[in-house]
């Protein structure tokens, strides 16, 4: 990992961390096993429709 040559000033550190925003995750609609209709995270879709995890 990089490291930093000089010391960042206070002011510098606040703006770049005050332009970091959370993003939401995609939500997607799929049928479980019991053939209900649910919507998850993209990102756990597949698990979901192996019934593996419960929505």
């Amino acid at each position: 990992m990089a490291l930093p040559k000089y010391k960042k000033s206070r002011a510098n550190t606040h703006s770049r961390r005050a332009q970091w925003k959370a993003q939401t995750s995609q939500l997607a609609t799929i049928r479980t096993p019991e053939g209900e209709n649910v919507t998850v995270p993209q990102h756990l879709a597949a698990a979901v429709r192996k019934g593996l995890i419960k929505p």
